[in-house]
């Protein structure tokens, strides 16, 4: 199993290692045990981790109200949890 992701039924952990300020959002790989993600807003007043919480909660197809940052705010490296997505993690790879 993937160490980027944890599945425990209706909540999903996913480990994060966040680009800021890139020019397209967009998932790039792994980056050792973390998926990284490169995010087109820059790392001002909370904008790039709205971004991030957005982007996952369309990619998951929840609403954003059941995507929340669990560790790493004012980090490159974060924990995020999804409830209630029926979308396969590993697919954020493919």
């Amino acid at each position: 199993m993937p160490q980027w992701f944890h599945d425990s039924g209706d909540c999903l952990t996913l480990i994060l290692h966040v680009q800021p300020g890139a020019k397209k959002t967009a998932v790039a790989g792994l980056h050792g045990d973390a998926l990284k993600i490169r995010l087109a807003a820059p790392p001002v007043e909370g904008r790039a981790n709205e971004a991030l919480l957005r982007f996952i909660a369309d990619f998951f197809h929840v609403p954003l109200r059941d995507v929340q940052l669990k560790q790493g705010e004012q980090s490159r490296h974060k924990r995020v949890e999804v409830r209630g997505s029926l979308v396969d993690p590993a697919s954020l790879l493919g």
